[in-house]
């Protein structure tokens, strides 16, 4: 869908940019699929020093207030940047809020094929979740995600 004016090519690729966030986080969730097909971890290579870096103290948070604060609040940048960055801050807050809840799962005797089967559908979901969105993006359309688009609407005026 494109609504609010067609988006330049500079904007589709700053609208892409953002969904490395969750991408970059979810990759930690692939690790089941990647002991059982090796291959696979060749494609997310190129992603490791973003995960190091990602796993310094606070650099998720400076990132996530980042996007918030000096992209999605500032009217002067374009809707769709706009609504692609908050996109992607609510699949990061989709991955932490699941993986608090492996965290609090995972002591349990006996769940260790669930958190293998979640933590595989959750990393494919995020691929195929990134994989739609950034080729949205980059197309010029709004990605639909069901109900995270429909609260970014509520989110980005």
């Amino acid at each position: 869908m494109t609504w609010r004016g067609s988006a330049t090519v500079s904007d589709r690729i700053f609208a892409s940019l953002p969904y490395l966030l969750p991408l970059v986080d979810g990759v930690i969730f692939g690790r089941y699929l990647f002991s059982q097909f090796p291959a696979l971890s060749i494609v997310f290579v190129p992603l490791i020093p973003l995960v190091q870096l990602n796993n310094t103290p606070f650099v998720s948070l400076i990132i996530f207030f980042a996007l918030f604060l000096l992209v999605i609040r500032n009217e002067n940048i374009s809707h769709f940047i706009r609504f692609n960055a908050m996109q992607a801050i609510l699949l990061d807050i989709v991955i932490f809020l699941v993986s608090l809840l492996l965290r609090i799962l995972s002591p349990v005797p006996g769940i260790d094929f669930a958190i293998e089967t979640l933590t595989n559908t959750l990393f494919l979901g995020i691929v195929a979740a990134f994989v739609y969105s950034v080729a949205q993006s980059l197309l010029g359309r709004y990605a639909e995600i069901p109900a995270i688009s429909d609260a970014v609407r509520m989110q980005v005026p």
